[in-house]
């Protein structure tokens, strides 16, 4: 029996391990935001354009990603998609001027553009029968896993030697999992044919719209959190005497928060993906359960970035606060995309998963600029409440997702 089991899980695992190498490269670049503003002599709003310069390029290549998902299947999206990665991660490293680590940014993105459409396909064709959200959200464990990881290598590799060799390290690891990937995968075929998405087929569905304008809102609380933690503690947070005793930087105490921020997620996503699956058999609409969980995590989200407008600035209380916020908004992604793979047919995933992630990214290209302009200006606590009303908005329309369902 645990043979049987184990078999029936294993390409979800494999499709979890690809994520999570592929956000290994991907989220690379949010951990070494103090680096890169260093190193180049950049404002906050500059590092917030550098955020933007990669989500840019994530954006621009979703829906071709999506429709080669379509049209192939996952499995060879997957391979180019994850070497195109380790390739982009080298070239943000050596890149010599802001220009430059810009174009890589962008590179990067959209390399990282195959990620969701053809991972969540994969999850799709292969979840077992009854836990498709528990599947989606071990999946999406790699978003964070990837990312926590990614924020140990680079700060920690930085504290020995230069940082760029934590970019090297990242890069061999993303290109050993594509060629052993390669072998242990065998994937769904697609249609044979690459065509345009009907995009606004799909937009005339109301709760699919409602939900990728959800996504807007998530999007911009993500991506801005996680480029500006690192920063948020290196600038205002108090460490105290002892971690400086110890030769503790603040931007390596960032780089830690952020890696917990993101373990947290995952545990996040896991849970919040077991618990959508038994809402979902006690509801009459499928996308229901995984929208109430949505919901209940964005309220909490905006919750918590409004006490990090208004709390003390310890470094106790605010990596608490960060906690939470890796349990509620970074744990909302699975049930989300668990709630569009339900709005859609199988045929329709990877158009439709490029939909919303191209909603949730815009909202990432046009906040980390924001965010930083109202840092320089007005101070952080200001730019935590814009956080907080941009969360609160995700939750309401959410909200009226699981209203429509009922």
């Amino acid at each position: 029996m645990n043979g049987v089991l184990s078999e029936r899980w294993r390409p979800v695992g494999l499709v979890a391990g690809w994520q999570t190498a592929a956000s290994l490269c991907y989220y690379s670049i949010f951990a070494a935001t103090d680096f890169i503003r260093d190193t180049f002599e950049l404002s906050e709003s500059l590092v917030g354009l550098f955020l933007a310069a990669a989500l840019i390029g994530y954006t621009l290549t979703l829906f071709p990603s999506g429709a080669a998902v379509d049209g192939y299947g996952e499995r060879p999206v997957m391979i180019v998609g994850l070497l195109g990665l380790a390739i982009a991660a080298i070239g943000v490293s050596f890149a010599p001027t802001y220009l430059t680590i810009l174009i890589a940014a962008g590179v990067l993105g959209a390399a990282y553009s195959t990620a969701m459409p053809a991972s969540n396909r994969g999850i799709v064709a292969n979840a077992p029968a009854g836990q498709a959200n528990l599947a989606m959200g071990l999946k999406q464990v790699g978003v964070t896993t990837g990312s926590a990881a990614a924020s140990i290598v680079i700060t920690g590799v930085a504290a020995v030697v230069v940082w760029p060799v934590g970019f090297w390290i990242i890069a061999f690891i993303a290109g050993g999992y594509a060629l052993g990937f390669t072998g242990a995968y065998t994937g769904k075929s697609g249609s044979g044919e690459v065509a345009m998405p009907d995009i606004w087929g799909l937009m005339r569905r109301q709760k699919y719209l409602l939900l990728v304008a959800a996504g807007l809102f998530i999007g911009a609380s993500i991506f801005t959190m996680l480029g500006y933690v690192v920063l948020y503690i290196v600038d205002t947070v108090h460490l105290g005497s002892r971690m400086g005793s110890f030769g503790i930087t603040a931007t390596v105490v960032g780089g830690g928060v952020l890696a917990l921020t993101q373990l947290t997620g995952s545990a996040a996503r896991v849970v919040a993906g077991n618990l959508a699956d038994r809402l979902r058999n006690r509801q009459i609409n499928d996308s229901q359960g995984a929208a109430v969980v949505a919901t209940a995590q964005l309220t909490l989200g905006a919750v918590l970035f409004a006490a990090l407008a208004v709390g003390p600035q310890s470094i106790l209380l605010v990596s608490i606060v960060f906690v939470g916020l890796g349990l509620s908004i970074h744990g909302s992604t699975g049930v989300f995309y668990s709630c569009l793979t339900d709005l859609v047919d199988d045929a329709e995933l990877g158009a439709a998963t490029a939909g919303g992630q191209t909603a949730i990214n815009i909202g990432g290209i046009l906040t980390p600029p924001l965010f930083g302009i109202i840092v320089e200006t007005s101070g952080y606590r200001l730019a935590w409440v814009l956080l907080a009303g941009l969360s609160g908005i995700a939750a309401v329309l959410l909200a009226v997702i699981v209203h429509i369902s009922r």
